[in-house]
């Protein structure tokens, strides 16, 4: 015999076995439910192995009920009733890798989902690359990093992208074909702008306290673009994987044989 053939009579032979369990259990509940059983009062267990449940911070196991439980009674047939009365309700009682637990109807999953935004306070250093791709776009990671005056990390440019505020916009057409960087409409959504040039200039900046008032009387705020540069060439699909094949196979550069 396969192992193959092992492992499916090994399944088969646990789902058995939970099957005559489950007969077993709800055979002894039945006859206790009929009055066949030993005609002790089964409430307060019922309740207090309801509590027991209700209180676990994780799944019990039936050896660990049984100690909590008074010695006489069956915590077999207690967890049959007691799922049985579950059955169909909010909350159900389930037998989870051994041991007993309550959860919620997986029917009702749909309606217990909650989703809550979290807010996210960006680092200094990503909040200067964003004002630097803003203002400067497009604009390539060295370029940012020649401004910033250090290195930009690339998980600070991922965060800008995981928050849709910063895309990639085209490769600049000069050797290597960096990526530039640029805004996107979430950022403009986001800090209610209609366009990138509705950014504060030079002189809001100063006056919202932003800006040294003894700036170099040639200082200029660059004015960004969200069209692409005429130095810049979008970036497609494939690009990543066949740019450089295609910068290197220019037909209009010489070959080795000429």
């Amino acid at each position: 015999m396969s192992d193959q053939d092992n492992s499916v009579s090994r399944v088969e032979k646990a789902a058995s076995g939970i099957e005559e369990d489950v007969i077993s259990l709800n055979e002894r509940l039945q006859k206790q439910m009929d009055g066949k059983g030993d005609g002790k009062p089964v409430a307060h267990e019922l309740r207090l192995l309801e509590a027991l449940l209700f209180a676990a911070v994780e799944p019990i196991d039936v050896e660990t009920l049984r100690e909590r439980l008074p010695e006489d009674c069956d915590v077999g047939v207690l967890l049959a009733q007691l799922a049985r009365e579950y059955a169909g309700r909010g909350v159900n009682l389930v037998r989870v890798a051994g041991r007993w637990r309550f959860q919620t109807a997986p029917d009702l999953e749909s309606h217990l989902i909650d989703i809550k935004e979290t807010p996210r306070k960006l680092s200094k250093a990503a909040l200067e690359t964003l004002a630097i791709i803003a203002y400067h776009q497009p604009v390539t990671r060295p370029e940012i990093e020649d401004i910033r005056g250090v290195s930009v990390s690339g998980g600070t440019i991922d965060v800008l992208m995981e928050l849709s505020w910063v895309r990639l916009r085209g490769r600049r057409r000069t050797p290597g074909r960096p990526v530039t960087y640029g805004t996107t409409e979430d950022f403009l959504a986001h800090f209610n702008m209609e366009e990138i040039s509705d950014l504060p200039g030079r002189e809001d900046l100063k006056a919202a306290g932003l800006l040294d008032s003894r700036l170099p009387k040639d200082f200029d705020m660059p004015t960004p673009m969200m069209s692409l540069d005429i130095d810049e060439d979008p970036i497609e699909d494939d690009d990543d994987t066949e740019f450089v094949m295609d910068f290197m196979e220019d037909d209009d550069k010489p070959s080795l044989d000429d």
